[in-house]
């Protein structure tokens, strides 16, 4: 099913007056959803950039303080974000609901860095586990407690991949990955949405494919089999493979 399609066919029913009234989503509401699904989803892979950027001052045993508190950390990211997306993460001409919950998501990475100061600031120790992973995780977690009764963004991966079971991809995602991912004739990294239904809510869902980098491959690459540093098997890959997604709900 095309996303066109699924979204032309999906609508929202309500009782007025005695009245059925039908609700077909516009095309203005799909690329305002679209525009603020991909705006959260940008700044989330910022964010992870960064710290997959300081992974070597993280893990340097030989390191104390290593000065990267929240503050430092989210300004950095919304830099970034600029940098890739060539606009300011939170302006004024952003609508309410943008401004709200990318305001949120900044709260939340810089909440999530603060209470890891302790681990990231511990000498003597070298890998501490804080990857790019674990730091999605946990800053998804805490936007979805700030806000999630309008949006939820979780990272997910074929159910192969997930190395952590709370990351598991939802009957959605899964046939998202399996059947629309997978086509050959689609093209590369194209984002697939769809208006259905989460937690019996209506919502605008989206799911953005996410590829091996050879920064990835240390841990998710060959041999098949090894143990990485985090104390998992690789897992075979190579630079180009679809390794994960990035799901955004956005309730109506």
């Amino acid at each position: 099913m095309e996303a066109t399609s699924a979204l032309a066919r999906s609508c929202i029913f309500a009782i007025f007056s005695g009245f059925i009234l039908v609700s077909f989503p516009t095309a203005a509401d799909e690329r305002a959803d679209l525009a603020t699904g991909t705006r959260l989803a940008e700044l989330l892979r910022a964010a992870r950039s960064v710290l997959s950027n300081y992974q070597t001052l993280i893990n340097d045993p030989a390191v104390g303080d290593k000065n990267l508190d929240g503050e430092r950390f989210t300004k950095e990211a919304i830099a970034l974000y600029a940098k890739r997306t060539g606009g300011q993460s939170i302006s004024d001409d952003l609508a309410e609901r943008d401004r709200k919950l990318l305001q949120a998501q900044v709260e939340a990475m810089r909440e999530v860095v603060d209470e890891e100061q302790d681990d990231i600031n511990r000498p003597g120790i070298g890998f501490k586990g804080f990857v790019p992973a674990v730091f999605a995780r946990l800053m998804n977690e805490k936007f979805a407690a700030k806000v999630g009764h309008e949006a939820l963004v979780r990272v997910t991966a074929p159910e192969a991949l997930v190395r952590n079971r709370k990351s598991l991809p939802d009957a959605w995602e899964t046939r998202v990955i399996n059947e629309v991912f997978s086509d050959p004739k689609r093209p590369r990294g194209e984002i697939y949405t769809e208006v259905t239904e989460v937690n019996g809510r209506p919502a605008f869902r989206m799911l953005l494919p996410e590829y091996y980098t050879e920064s990835c491959l240390t841990c998710h690459g060959v041999p098949k089999g090894e143990i990485d540093v985090t104390g998992y098997p690789k897992e075979g890959g190579k630079a180009g493979d679809l390794g994960g997604a990035i799901s955004i709900v956005l309730f109506k």
